[in-house]
Parts: C-alpha cells; structure tokens; sequence
C-alpha cells in the first residue's frame, strides 16, 4: 500500500463514522415519530423541519452540560466506560460491506472498510467488548444502584450473546464463509432469511437483548434501579452511552440485512459510472427496514420481567439454536451422502417433531402453588 491507498482508507474512515452518527441522528428521529404516530401524537416538531434536528439539538445541550464525578467513583475506570460502550459498535461496522466496490484515482475502492476473513467473528469480538462498558461504568461509579444494574444487564447480555451466536453459526455452516463479502455473493440466488428463518428469528431476538432495546431494556428500567448503570453519569458522558446503544442498533441492523437479507444485493437499472448507487440505496433500505422492525416491537411489547427474561434466553432461544445448528448442519452434509429426498423427508420430520413440542410443553408444565387464606 501507498500514501494513496492509506489515504482513501483514511478517508473511508472518516465518511462511514460520521455517516454512522447521521444514520443515528436520523434513526432515532424516525423512532420518535413512528412511536408518535402509534400513540396519537405529534413528535418532535420544533428544532428543523418537523422536528429532524431534535438529536442534534439533545446532543449539543448533553455537551455543554455540566457533568459531575461522584467522589466514590473510581476516576480512570468511570470515565473510560462511556468509550468502551460506544467505539465497539464503530469498529464491529468496518467489516459490513455496504455496496459494490468503485474506481477512484485508478484504485479499486470498495464500499466496506475491512474485508477480513473472519468477518463473523471481528462481529463476535467487538459485541462482546460493549459488555466491558456496562459493567465497568456500575462498578466504578461507586454507588450500589448502579453496580446492580451493570451486573444484571451483564448477566442478560452475556446469556443473550450465545444464543446470537448460534444463530450466526448456522449461517456459517450453511454459506461455508466467515467473511461478510463472500456470504453477500453466496446469496445470489435467494436470500439466506428463506432456508434460515428460525435462526433469523433468533438473531434478532439476541439482537433486541445485546442492544438493550426493548422489550429487554431492564438494563435501564427507571421504575426498577433508578436508570440503571449509568445513573451516575451526566453531560456528555451520559450521551456516550445513547450514542453506543444506538449506533450497536445500526450495526446489529446491518449485520442482519448482510447475513440474511442478501447485503446490498438488489435490482437496479442504471449501468456504468452511477452502478455503485443502487446497491447503496438497496442497501439503506434494508437497513431502515430492520430499525423499523426493532422500532414497532418497542411500540408493540411491554417490558418482560427480568427473571422471565433470563428463562426465555436460557431454556427457549438457546435450545431452540442448537436444535437449529443441529438441523442446519445435517442439510448441510447429508446429502453428500444419502440421497437429497431421504433428506428432506427427514429436516420435515425433525421440524414436525420441535413443533409438536412446542405445542405439547404447555401440557406437562407445573400447575401454579395456590394459596389457600386461613
């Protein structure tokens, strides 16, 4: 590589991390208003046209406010959480191709930043390093409150992460690749979310749970732990971890629309010097159909209750993956060694068998303790 190349990779750089914080400003403008209009109201209407510049303006006033350091916290741990909660979803982003590569200055520009070939699990790495945050902004802040807050939203976003891990692990074994750009070209034919469904399903639950968002926002339950962890932060620290939440919303979004929505895969008619833009258009609308998927499950689901929360991750999703690896795996093999009918006879019946199940569990569940009054 030249200066050339170190230049236009620099320049990349710089366009996808603001471009990462406009997609939030915009995002969560588009949260406001969809959740508006389900309850009947107006908005965000006052700062920009009906109300688009609301987080710019929220953001400039978390800056200039005053931010106050409890005198218990430990200064060096409290005041690199907010970042540790915030650059994971940044850096997870670098391995999401999000067009068709261009020519520029006779060099060959792709629209992703780094094409590892081990893209999933750069993915893996960098979603586990936001738990580092959370608990390290609860312990240092030095107050009781937010320590519960960080251990539990630890607890559910550790147990959340293996059943998101699953579910990308029968991505892996059905495509046969670890990097992103192959498993968007291996989607030529149809898209990975029609013989991949159920673990489509469970990514984005484990999405909702990894992000915080609602229905699993216990992490900051206001009613609950007073905010949570971050009840001791203020000003732009504060703003650090909305910031982080939202922009690992944006990338858990495109890591959904690339492993099961075919990436930046559609049809667009023009040719030649303008061919990179439908991709990219492609691209962000998958993208806004993913958030506005995660935006009417917030409108939709109330809050679960924390130890409900925890059973459904351990002894639903996290079963209901590995029965899905476990079925992914034998469509993937088998038939290099039986013939592909016998196959398919099989995955129905192994599918007919869980839903009977699932349909049977209610049954021999326990009766609920009835108390008798005296």
């Amino acid at each position: 590589m030249d200066w050339l190349d170190w230049l236009l990779l620099l320049v990349r750089v710089a366009i996808v991390f603001f471009a990462l914080l406009i997609a939030v400003m915009l995002y969560i403008w588009m949260e406001r208003k969809v959740i508006a209009d389900m309850q009947t109201r107006m908005g965000p209407m006052r700062a920009g046209p009906r109300g688009v510049l609301i987080t710019l303006a929220d953001g400039i006033k978390l800056f200039f406010k005053e931010g106050i350091t409890p005198t218990n916290a430990d200064r060096g741990v409290y005041n690199l959480a907010p970042i540790l909660a915030m650059f994971p979803g940044f850096l997870a982003f670098a391995v999401i191709p999000f067009g068709v590569p261009v020519m520029l200055f006779g060099r060959v520009v792709p629209f992703q930043l780094s094409d590892l070939n081990i893209g999933i699990l750069w993915i893996l790495a960098m979603t586990s390093i936001a738990v580092y945050g959370v608990v390290l902004a609860g312990w240092s802040s030095g107050s009781n409150y937010p320590l519960l807050g960080s251990v539990r939203a630890g607890a559910q976003m550790i147990s959340y992460e293996v059943g998101m891990g699953l579910a990308l692990i029968a991505v892996i074994m059905y495509s046969g690749h670890l990097q992103m750009s192959q498993i968007v070209a291996a989607q030529g034919r149809f898209w990975n979310v029609i013989p991949q469904f159920p673990a489509f399903v469970v990514f984005m639950i484990g999405a909702l749970a990894e992000t915080n968002r609602p229905p699993f926002d216990l992490a900051e339950a206001e009613t609950e732990l007073v905010a949570g962890f971050h009840t001791e932060y203020s000003g732009i620290k504060f703003a650090m971890f909305f910031l982080g939440e939202y922009v690992n919303t944006v990338t858990v979004s495109a890591v959904a629309v690339t492993l099961f929505l075919g990436g930046w895969r559609g049809y667009w008619p023009l040719h030649g010097a303008w061919a990179w833009v439908g991709p990219f258009l492609w691209f962000l609308f998958k993208l806004t159909a993913v958030i506005y998927l995660m935006i009417l499950v917030r409108a939709t689901l109330p809050r679960m209750r924390y130890d409900r929360l925890m059973s459904f991750g351990w002894k639903v999703l996290i079963p209901f993956g590995l029965v899905w690896v476990m079925i992914t795996g034998a469509v993937v093999v088998l038939p290099d060694h039986f013939a592909r009918r016998s196959i398919l006879i099989g995955g129905a019946a192994i599918l007919g068998a869980v839903a009977l199940l699932s349909l049977l569990a209610p049954v021999f569940k326990p009766a609920p303790r009835q108390e008798v009054s005296s």
